[in-house]
């Protein structure tokens, strides 16, 4: 079970579909070539659109990454070259009006 989840909310111009579909394709392959030590170590990518309504606050694409430990996240962050591609393929799309919002959980029972 992943113990920590990691949320990238993007915001697109206009709700740039284009766009959109190339980040969502972008997190499909990190998904696919993502390795530490020769194997995967992410343990669930998941990537929605929002919907259009105000308490979106203008935000349009919701990436999930999910990890098994802290140290996966790190690597991740530094190391992680199919992470480094991801974020070189977000810089270039046009449409992207802001740095993304990372929130981080760590997950344990609810409330």
């Amino acid at each position: 079970m992943p113990v920590l989840q990691r949320d990238t909310l993007f915001k697109l111009a206009g709700g740039n579909k284009q766009d959109r579909d190339r980040l969502i394709e972008a997190y499909q392959v990190l998904a696919r070539e993502a390795r530490k030590d020769g194997k995967p170590y992410i343990a669930d990518v998941e990537v929605r659109p929002l919907l259009d309504h105000k308490a979106s606050q203008g935000y349009t694409l919701r990436a999930r990454t999910s990890f098994a430990s802290a140290e996966d996240m790190r690597y991740f962050d530094s190391e992680c070259p199919a992470h480094k591609a991801l974020k070189e393929r977000v810089m270039s799309l046009g449409s992207v009006l802001a740095p993304p919002l990372v929130l981080v959980t760590e997950l344990e029972e609810s409330v």
